[in-house]
């Protein structure tokens, strides 16, 4: 760790934290077990004053709520169930488009058990997988080049002999809510919710099994996820880490956030999305002031963007669907942090309002796992200077991470990102 790092480590520890006693979002994505978050705020409040209090809008006609459309897999649903659980290691190419393969969901699985998160697990091939592969290839210290061989199958595997897909039965307190079928998009609307719920049972449900809510309607085609008593086939993904991150990459390049112990060695990996080119997000080294569980949102359009023709300020209440979503770990830098998100599948394929963006789950991983004071480098591109050079730390905090350069120059040996699978088909 740099002498400037470690300083700002430092005087950040000192902070006071206050408790949080109550984690009703960390119950709902299975996270009981992770240790309480040391709390010192939540979203900064907004200086200029309280916000402005809507004016009651007019009631909208409620209208049905689209279901998320599945995958059409060329599998029928028990076979699939079963080809998943019994997937076995072969060199054969993973399929691309939109059919679920058994042996990727068993991959998914498999790389959320041992910390390196694929995001939502959906059986699809995509960059998400890749980057998971390439972080546990770290953790083992297996050759970093994407390539799944039967050596590191085998060490997957080894973290479990549970099947990837497993029977959970709805509860009574599954089905109880309180939900919001038709979420409205307008920050005005949702300022006068009592809270920015999951849409249905069938949402919370894929969120606390890690899963995109499509899959798990596909091997689910029966269920209405309305009544309490029914069984269905869910994820088994793995347990909360308990682990102590000292020390956080936020890589631009990768679109991943890297946590590492004290040691240096890399123990966490999620999927993420870092900024945008309007935009961006902090560069150099900053730290973790804040970590709030469920929290509210302050919309602040003179300090941060603006959203529709909302120009006043606005309190968001707090819920799984709110814009930083179940979990904020803020920053030193006001306004900026690493956060949940409404919309789990996305990550990584959409911009941020300069925030981090992660999946609920991990993001709630996450805030069980730093603590205020824990340095965040945010880590350019190969190539790219930080655009400003003041935030730019001379080291990095922990020990140097593979460059992705280095990744890059096997191109064969190894999964291939998306972009480099339309360069080739053009």
């Amino acid at each position: 760790m740099s002498s400037a790092a470690l300083a700002l480590a430092v005087a950040l520890a000192a902070l006071p934290a206050s408790a949080q006693t109550s984690d009703p979002i960390g119950a709902l994505l299975g996270s009981e077990n992770v240790r309480p978050a040391d709390v010192t705020g939540s979203i900064e409040s907004a200086p200029l004053g309280p916000p402005s209090q809507p004016a009651p809008l007019a009631p909208r006609p409620a209208e049905p709520r689209k279901q998320p459309s599945a995958a059409s897999d060329s599998y029928p649903v028990d076979l699939l169930i079963t080809l998943a659980n019994d997937a076995v290691f072969t060199p054969d190419p993973y399929p691309k488009g939109q059919r679920s393969d058994p042996r990727m969901i068993k991959l998914q699985v498999l790389l959320d058990r041992n910390n390196a998160s694929p995001g939502v697990i959906d059986g699809l091939f995509g960059d998400n997988v890749v980057k998971g592969v390439m972080a546990v290839e770290e953790m083992f210290g297996h050759k970093v080049d994407g390539q799944i061989d039967a050596e590191l199958w085998a060490a997957l595997e080894s973290s479990s002999a549970e099947p990837v897909l497993t029977p959970y039965t709805i509860t009574p307190e599954d089905v109880a809510g309180p939900f919001i079928p038709t979420m409205p998009q307008d920050y005005a609307e949702q300022a006068q919710l009592a809270g920015l719920y999951y849409r249905d049972a069938a949402e919370m449900l894929a969120e606390r099994f890690h899963m995109d809510e499509a899959f798990l309607r596909r091997i689910n085609p029966d269920v209405t996820f309305a009544e309490a008593g029914a069984e269905i086939m869910v994820a088994n993904p793995g347990k909360p880490l308990k682990a102590q991150v000292t020390s956080i990459i936020a890589d631009k390049g990768r679109k991943q956030i890297r946590g590492y112990d004290a040691t240096g060695h890399l123990v966490v990996a999620y999927p993420a999305t870092i900024g945008s080119a309007d935009l961006p997000s902090p560069t150099g080294i900053h730290a973790v002031k804040a970590i709030a569980i469920n929290p509210d949102y302050w919309y602040r359009p003179k300090v941060n963007f603006v959203q529709g023709a909302n120009t006043s300020a606005l309190r968001l209440p707090p819920g799984p669907n709110g814009p930083v979503g179940a979990t904020w770990v803020g920053l030193d830098k006001p306004t900026y942090g690493m956060h949940g998100t409404p919309e789990p599948s996305k990550i990584d394929k959409t911009n941020s309002h300069g925030c981090v963006r992660l999946t609920n789950w991990d993001a709630r991983e996450l805030a069980g796992l730093v603590k205020p004071g824990v340095p965040v480098e945010f880590r350019e591109p190969e190539g790219n200077a930080p655009a400003d050079p003041a935030d730019a730390a001379p080291e990095a905090p922990v020990a140097e991470a593979p460059a992705q350069q280095d990744i890059l120059q096997e191109p064969t040996r190894r999964i291939p990102l998306v972009s480099e699978r339309r360069a080739e088909a053009r």
